[in-house]
């Protein structure tokens, strides 16, 4: 019979206790018992979960031939007698009740409610194991690439939804490859587990780096924060109660052997990583690296920091596209300022942009400051396709602001 199919389908489901299992059964079966004969109490469910099948037993009372009220509770003594000859009247009567008694429409509704609930214990169980699994790193397979997101499968054949936004710029994937990501959400949406996983959240990176150094998996080396544009930069802060440790040293291994292979899987995002300190300037400092800093001066009130650098180090400070400064400022939770050192000839004939109020909008001086140009010559010393890319101004605003500052010195 097909309901047999459906039992061992149930008896099949590892993840599933055997107590659940037989109470469920018990359950779809008592229903059935319920609508047939508009009681269950007189009924005895035997189930077998290691074979997958059961047995239906029903218990009638011995009347008198001609007294029967209600032949599911009740058998009259002629009738019992032909089941066996020992019978009296009060005593009870055990007679197995057959699937073919319930008839073909009720067995179909009981298998389909079997494998309803069979279907709700499965969902709930994926939902209660991956809820636990949140912050973990899972692997699974590429099984369908749509527009907004990737179906993956895991080993168990669970769907797993890596969107769009959780992709690393330069994530390119193929049906069938293999994938490692972090589950970051479990929900349940239209009755069903929805497992969203991500390969751009800092859990991801953190996660790798306990599977590549030993010292962090165990606990010799904490990491105390992670900021990342991924597939771009990451900055990593780590610290060591182990004095013999040095915590930078051993996350990047030997000729940067431990960290190559955290680099590969985020597709060669370049990953600083600082020794963190409470010291608040040596902290900025580390954070800026590779930039050399000649002095910072930092308000707690504003959680700001203005930094001052030699003019030839004011691009390292910024980075390519002002990564390396914005890292840095998330990093340490203090808002960066870079400002280039002048010496004391450029200082007598430079302008503070603040002087050309004036002639050029407060907005577009802000836009120089954000990139460190905060005088005339400190602008006047990038050309204007540099100032193009660092900044959000158009050519001809550039233009216009490069010509004011000319015809100051002049």
């Amino acid at each position: 019979m097909n309901l047999i199919e459906t039992f061992s389908e149930f008896k099949e489901l590892k993840n599933i206790d055997r107590a659940t299992m037989m109470s469920v059964l018990e359950d779809v079966f008592r229903n059935l018992l319920l609508k047939n004969y508009g009681t269950d109490e007189n009924f005895d469910i035997i189930i077998n979960p290691d074979k997958g099948d059961l047995e239906i037993w029903r218990n009638r009372e011995v009347v008198e031939d001609g007294e029967v009220e209600d032949s599911n509770l009740q058998i009259s003594l002629s009738e019992a007698k032909k089941i066996d000859e020992d019978y009296e009247l009060g005593e009870e009567v055990t007679d197995e009740v057959k699937f073919l008694d319930f008839g073909r429409r009720s067995i179909l509704t009981l298998r389909q409610n079997l494998s309803a609930r069979i279907l709700e214990l499965e969902k709930d169980n994926i939902f209660n194991n991956y809820k636990d699994r949140i912050g973990e790193i899972v692997t699974g397979e590429v099984y369908q690439i749509w527009k907004k997101e990737i179906l993956i499968l895991d080993d168990e054949g669970n769907e797993l939804i890596l969107p769009k936004t959780e992709q690393i710029p330069s994530d390119y994937f193929r049906k069938g490859e293999s994938i490692r990501a972090v589950v970051i959400r479990v929900e349940v949406k239209n009755n069903s587990p929805l497992i969203i996983i991500s390969r751009t959240s800092p859990v991801f990176l953190e996660r790798l780096f306990e599977l590549e150094v030993p010292e962090i998996f165990d606990g010799l080396i904490t990491i105390k924060k992670i900021v990342r544009i991924p597939g771009e930069r990451a900055k990593v802060a780590v610290e060591s109660y182990d004095e013999r440790i040095d915590p930078v040293g051993a996350c990047v291994g030997m000729k940067g052997s431990r960290i190559h292979g955290i680099v590969r899987e985020l597709k060669n995002e370049n990953i600083d990583v600082i020794n963190f300190t409470a010291n608040k300037q040596l902290y900025i400092t580390r954070a800026l690296n590779p930039a050399k800093i000649s002095s910072i001066q930092i308000n707690e009130e504003d959680a700001r920091a203005d930094v001052y650098l030699n003019p030839e180090e004011v691009s390292l400070a910024i980075g390519k596209g002002g990564l390396n400064i914005k890292l840095a400022s998330q990093l340490t939770g203090y808002e960066i300022d870079v400002y280039r050192e002048k010496t004391e000839e450029e200082a007598e004939e430079d302008v503070n942009l603040s002087e050309f109020t004036d002639e050029i909008e407060a907005w577009v001086i802000d836009e120089l400051k954000k990139i460190g140009c905060d005088t005339a010559r400190s602008v006047l010393e990038l050309s204007a396709e540099e100032l193009e890319k660092r900044t959000d101004l158009e050519i001809e605003t550039i233009n216009e602001i490069l010509d004011i500052f000319r015809s100051e010195f002049e």
